[in-house]
């Protein structure tokens, strides 16, 4: 076995090991989006929340730690759906470029109400340090309102997976 196979066999195997413990959900979020829910007289996201990735433009950081997410047992319980129509929520990464403006619109267009967008990563937040580009509207704010807002350059799993149950927490709340 070559060098390069060997260090990817180890990184698998690592990853496979590795066990995610994220925070509590915010309760104050949580109980907000609940109430937005409620109001819209809609059910609980079902069994998961199923999630619509759009990548506006982003350096692929934040790809990578939704992609070590995805490869935990925590993560595969979140589904990525083929289109924003199947969607409970817009996974937003990447600062918004002028280019992938149109594109984002159309998405939240066709997605089902209740609308809910998730911005994960501060390029998705505010532009982060592609703010102020030529190329870069902003963060998903400038274009769609913004539901939650996972911070970090990237952020890791555990941040991620934090975020997803406070969305998560807020739909499976008891109805009143």
């Amino acid at each position: 076995m070559n060098g390069l196979a060997a260090v990817a066999r180890a990184l698998w195997q690592a990853l496979r090991r590795r066990r995610i413990a994220a925070g509590a959900p915010d309760p104050g979020l949580a109980a907000e989006i609940g109430a937005r829910l409620h109001a819209a007289g809609e059910p609980p996201f079902g069994p998961g929340l199923t999630l619509f990735h759009i990548d506006c433009g982003s350096c692929n950081g934040c790809e990578l730690e939704l992609r070590l997410l995805a490869a935990t047992p925590q993560g595969a319980a979140q589904p990525l759906a083929a289109s924003p129509r199947q969607a409970d929520a817009l996974l937003v990464t990447g600062p918004v470029t002028r280019n992938m403006q149109e594109a984002l619109g159309f998405a939240w267009d066709a997605a089902a109400e209740p609308k809910f967008v998730i911005a994960v990563g501060d390029c998705a937040v505010d532009g982060g340090v592609f703010k102020g580009s030529y190329a870069v509207a902003g963060g998903a704010g400038s274009t769609l309102p913004v539901d939650l807002v996972i911070r970090g350059c990237p952020p890791t799993p555990e941040q991620i997976l934090a975020g997803l149950r406070t969305l998560g927490a807020a739909a499976l709340r008891p109805r009143t």
